[in-house]
C-alpha cells in the first residue's frame, strides 16, 4: 500500500544524556525517528526515507515495520560512515555534542566502549553542492513514493534537500514541507535557498535559524517570514522553543501565535 506521507531524514545510533532520568546508549535516533514518531500520533501510514550502513541494527528496522511504517525508502549504502550521534543536556536544557568523555565523567558514568573514537560531525559548509553520504538521496526513493501527496524533509545537507524538492515540486497536488539544516541558514547562502523555496509549501525554521539567515538585516520575525513568503512559500512556521510557534499564512496574509502545549519536558530532543 502506498504511504500517505513521506518523511526523509537521518537515522542514527544515538547516545543521549538527558537533563533528568536514565541515559539512552546506542538507541534508535535521528531526526527521521523523532518526526515519524510525532506524525504517527495521527497517521502511521508513513514512508521512511534515509541512508544507513550495514552496521545499523536490523532489529530496529524490523521494529519500524512492526509499528506499521514503510521502510522501503531506507537504503543501505555501500560506503561506510559513522552513524553514531551524541547529545548531552545540562540542567538548563542546553545541548552539547562535544567533550564526550567529560560528560560521562561528570555524571560518574562508565564511558561506553562503543563510543571510542567518536568525533562530532563537522557541519561547516564549504560548498553547497557537496552531498553528505549519510543524507537520504532522491535517487533512492522508490518509484511509487513519487506520487505521494505529503512530503516532509528533515534537516540534512542542502544539495540533497534541493534534489528532493526538485523531485516533488512539479506536481501541483503535492505538499512539500522543509525543515532547514542550521549550517546553510546564513546570509551567504540566502540566494541559493530562495531558489529551493520556490518548490516548498511550508518552511519550518527555528527562531535561531531564521535570525541567523537575516543577521544584520532585520530583527522582526514577521518581516523575516514575509520575505521568505515572497518566494512562493505558503506557510512559514517559526519554532520558538518554550514560547511555541508563530506562523505566517502568505495566502490569507494572516499571522498566528501558537503557544507550546503545556507539558513536563523529559527529553528536549
Amino acid at each position: 500500500m502506498r504511504p500517505n506521507f513521506i518523511i526523509a531524514g537521518k537515522l542514527t545510533r544515538e547516545y543521549l544524556l538527558p537533563p533528568q532520568g536514565s541515559p539512552l546508549l546506542d538507541s534508535p535516533g535521528g531526526n527521521l525517528i523523532y518526526t515519524v514518531g510525532g506524525l504517527a500520533v495521527w497517521d502511521k501510514n508513513i514512508g521512511m526515507v534515509a541512508r544507513i550502513t550495514k552496521e545499523y541494527p536490523q532489529e530496529w528496522l524490523s521494529e519500524f515495520q512492526k509499528r506499521g511504517f514503510d521502510i522501503r525508502g531506507i537504503e543501505t549504502a555501500e560506503e561506510n560512515f559513522d552513524l553514531r550521534s551524541f547529545i548531552a543536556y545540562t540542567d538548563t536544557h542546553e545541548r552539547s555534542h562535544t567533550s564526550v568523555v567529560s560528560h560521562f565523567a561528570r555524571r560518574e558514568m562508565t564511558f561506553p566502549k562503543t563510543l571510542l573514537g567518536y568525533q562530532p560531525r563537522d557541519e561547516t559548509i564549504k560548498d553547497l553542492r557537496t552531498m553528505d553520504s549519510s543524507s537520504p538521496s532522491a535517487l533512492d526513493i522508490p518509484k511509487d513514493y513519487h506520487d505521494v501527496t505529503h512530503i516532509h524533509l528533515c534537516p540534512f545537507d542542502f544539495a540533497s534537500q534541493s534534489q528532493m524538492v526538485k523531485l516533488f515540486k512539479n506536481a501541483s497536488t503535492q505538499t512539500v514541507t522543509l525543515d532547514p539544516a542550521p549550517a546553510y541558514m546564513t546570509p551567504r547562502f540566502w540566494r541559493e535557498l530562495r531558489l529551493v523555496l520556490q518548490g516548498v509549501t511550508a518552511f519550518h525554521p527555528s527562531e535561531e535559524e531564521i535570525r541567523a539567515l537575516f543577521w544584520g538585516e532585520t530583527n522582526d520575525l514577521w518581516d523575516m517570514a514575509k520575505q521568505v513568503s515572497d518566494y512562493g512559500v505558503k506557510f512559514i512556521v517559526i519554532k520558538c522553543g518554550a514560547q511555541g510557534q508563530i506562523m505566517y499564512d502568505s495566502v490569507s496574509k494572516k499571522k498566528y501565535e501558537i503557544p507550546a502545549y503545556p507539558s513536563r519536558v523529559a527529553d528536549p530532543t
